[in-house]
Order: C-alpha cells, then sequence, then structure tokens
C-alpha cells in the first residue's frame, strides 16, 4: 500500500511509474514529475471544485479530501525523472513563427499589455517553487513550460482563452490569454516546444527558488 501503488491510475495518461509520471511527446497529456507541489496541488484543487475540465481527471479527484490531493501533489513533485528530447518540429512551422514565439516568451509584448512569460515562470522557463511561512503559501509556485508538447500548450492557452480553464480572481493567465491571436498561440507553443530543457551546467530542471523581480500583475490562481 505505497503511494506508487495508488498513483499507478495518474501515471496510466502521464506516463508509466517506471517514467515517474513523464510524458515523451503525447499530445494532451503533460509531464507531472517534478512540477512545483503548490502548483499541482492547485491543480488538483481545480478539477475537483470545477475551475479545469477534464472528465477523467474530475472523475479521478471529485471526491478526494484536500489533504489527500496535497499528498499526491507532494508524491509527484519529490520524482525526479529524466526529460525527453524536444519533438521534431511541426511541419509547417516557420522560422519566423518561432521567432515570433521566442520573442512573446522572452520579451513580451508591452504595447498590447502581454508580458514575458520569464516574468512569472522564470528565466529559465521550469517554474517557481512555493515559500511557506508558518506552514501557508507565501509566494506563488509556477509551473515549468519546457517539456511540454505543443498541442498541450496550445490547447491550454486556447482554454484560458475561451474560459474553459480559469483560476481564483484576478485571473491573470485568462486576461494575457485572451489578449494572444491564433498566430501568437501557435508561436508561443511552438518555440516553446523546441526548447530543451536546461541541463545541470545550466542551472538544471528544478524550479527556481524565486522570482528576480515581482510578479507583473497579481494573479489569484497560484496562491
Amino acid at each position: 500500500d505505497s503511494m506508487a501503488k495508488r498513483m499507478q491510475s495518474c501515471t496510466t495518461c502521464h506516463g508509466p511509474e517506471s517514467s515517474g509520471g513523464r510524458t515523451a511527446n503525447e499530445v494532451y497529456f503533460p509531464r507531472i514529475a517534478g512540477k512545483p507541489v503548490g502548483y499541482l496541488y492547485n491543480q488538483l484543487l481545480n478539477f475537483r471544485d470545477g475551475r479545469r475540465h477534464y472528465g477523467l481527471m474530475v472523475g479521478m479527484v471529485e471526491y478526494l479530501s484536500d489533504d489527500y490531493l496535497l499528498e499526491m501533489a507532494q508524491y509527484f513533485a519529490k520524482l525526479e525523472v529524466p526529460y525527453p528530447a524536444p519533438a521534431p518540429l511541426k511541419t509547417g512551422v516557420t522560422q519566423a513563427t518561432l521567432a515570433l514565439g521566442k520573442t512573446l516568451v522572452l520579451q513580451g509584448d508591452q504595447a498590447r499589455g502581454i508580458p514575458a512569460c520569464t516574468a512569472c515562470h522564470g528565466t529559465s522557463l521550469m517554474g517557481v517553487a512555493p515559500a511557506l511561512v508558518d506552514g501557508k503559501t507565501a509566494r506563488p509556485s509556477m509551473p515549468a513550460l519546457l517539456g511540454l508538447p505543443r498541442d498541450y500548450l496550445a490547447s491550454q492557452l486556447g482554454a484560458w482563452q475561451t474560459g474553459l480553464r480559469r483560476a481564483h480572481a484576478p485571473d491573470c493567465m485568462g486576461r494575457i490569454a485572451k489578449l494572444l491571436t491564433a498566430q501568437d498561440v501557435d508561436a508561443l507553443a511552438s518555440w516553446l516546444a523546441t526548447q530543451a530543457v536546461p541541463t545541470a551546467a545550466q542551472g538544471g530542471s528544478k524550479p527556481a527558488a524565486e522570482l528576480p523581480d515581482a510578479m507583473p500583475e497579481a494573479c489569484g490562481g497560484v496562491k
């Protein structure tokens, strides 16, 4: 009766147990191993409480307690498994598309009120771990954007745009996603999916302990 045994229902979709929850290049099942515990916990709550909608996930967690969802998040956050190499570039993606994606990720588009992805997800794009003070989260927990399939990234941006995915107010990702054009979404997802996860010499795949600067805006969904 171990967590590894109990979590086999999760790894059925997210990857076999031997891969620790790693997804290779499947379309809609993201990697969950090694992501910040606060982020994983918040997303499990979102599925259970109706802020995210995916039938299989809702059915898995709708009757689980806060404490058990936290235990699940802690289990996957502690897993350390290799990341897959970036998938081959999707047919038809141009260098201009990749250039646009890189600009949006690293610089944003201030004229349209779009901050750089790195401003919240960390300069390495591997997310940010939460800080705890007296047992309570005192700093946001952000997910990594690298090591994910292109179509998964595009689908999540689309879900933010349509309201299928949402967060506690103020819903910063919902606001930002609605400013993106279809071309922007394609460019962001394409560029991110082609980037390799940092090596140990480059800082590694762990989430950052903190952001170098304050977040560009308040985000209720990451508390």
